[in-house]
């Protein structure tokens, strides 16, 4: 990679977003601050000497242009995305640079597959949603635990989180995603999503150890349920939640992550495990770390510079299974993150 590659992170202030700049910059890029809020913009500029700001706003398409102007990529951390990255994917396609985002909004995600994939191809340039711990992660460790199995019967994807401490930005996404459901459910069933309002199952789910069989919610349904299908002939997709971390979630009082380490890191520790089933054979492959905002980072920037760096399998809107070698990728990832095939 050459250095001085400039990358826009839109929402660049947002939890998320700070992580993202902070790994931009350790990995040798030059990140340009964009988002909605010029003072929050201002303030984080003023942390980062030396770096660029542009305040845009997705109702200003020209704001988003002046954004983009000279950048290598994008990538989004603003959400809700089911707002943000209509506008901000249309800025990149003028602008013919790639986009990645961290969308944990299963019909955002699904609306960047439908609106974006033919204008994409035929721009000749990518589009990469969903490229963090939820819908990005998951994908990844399904291809890469499929292998050379081109189909399978189901795939499954566990979640284990110590915890679940939402930042301001997972609420309004989930109010937004529930308004569009009209407070319904949603789960991936005989190769489509279904819309449904029966109570959600609770089961054992015998994580590899040391965690062990842990209590989890069946059909939580994350964005893997847009990603995997996307490129995997895979009928039956269900994702899993640790009862704890769901209550978390679900509670209006609890607070927001709180920062134990210098990288700005919370306390929350997670396994995730997929497992793709086909004709009574299983294989599995998991993956551990801390703190599952944190981690979307480098999943986002090691996207990117693969992008960048011509490591990619495809053009258009893809998922991270599909664009890049899922093994390799998972391998790259930092040393705070393991991966442990299981077969």
């Amino acid at each position: 990679m050459r250095p001085g590659h400039t990358v826009a992170v839109f929402g660049a202030y947002g939890h998320t977003g700070r992580f993202v700049v902070a790994e931009l910059r350790d990995r040798g890029f030059v990140p340009v601050l964009s988002g909605r809020d010029a003072d929050k913009l201002r303030a984080l500029a003023a942390s980062h000497p030396g770096l660029d700001a542009r305040p845009a706003s997705v109702d200003d398409p020209a704001s988003l242009d002046r954004a983009l102007a000279d950048v290598a990529a994008v990538i989004n951390c603003a959400g809700p995305f089911a707002a943000t990255a209509a506008p901000v994917i249309e800025a990149a396609l003028r602008a013919r640079v790639p986009y990645v985002d961290v969308a944990a909004e299963i019909e955002a995600n699904l609306d960047t597959f439908t609106h974006f994939a033919d204008r994409a191809r035929a721009a000749g340039t990518v589009v990469i949603p969903a490229m963090a711990f939820f819908g990005g992660l998951g994908d990844l460790l399904v291809t890469a635990a499929m292998g050379d199995w081109t189909a399978a019967d189901e795939a499954h994807v566990a979640y284990a989180l110590s915890s679940w401490h939402p930042t301001a930005g997972t609420r309004d996404a989930g109010a937004v995603s529930g308004q569009r459901r009209g407070g319904r459910r949603v789960r991936y069933r005989h190769g489509r999503l279904e819309y449904h309002e029966d109570a959600l199952p609770t089961l054992k789910w015998p994580f590899p150890e040391p965690m062990g069989a842990r209590e989890v919610i069946g059909e939580f349904t994350m964005a893997d349920v847009v990603t995997v299908p996307s490129h995997l002939a895979v009928p039956e997709v269900r994702t899993y939640m640790t009862v704890e971390a769901a209550r978390d979630l679900a509670a209006p009082d609890t607070p927001a992550p709180t920062s134990v380490d210098q990288r700005g890191r919370s306390a929350q520790t997670f396994l995730v495990e997929a497992v793709a089933r086909s004709g009574g054979v299983e294989r599995r492959a998991a993956a551990s770390g801390q703190d599952i905002y944190a981690v979307s980072a480098p999943l986002a920037v090691e996207a990117v510079h693969r992008v960048l760096t011509g490591q990619t399998r495809t053009v258009g809107v893809a998922s991270a299974g599909a664009i890049f070698d899922a093994p390799d990728f998972l391998r790259a990832l930092p040393a705070r993150m393991s991966l442990e095939p299981r077969r």
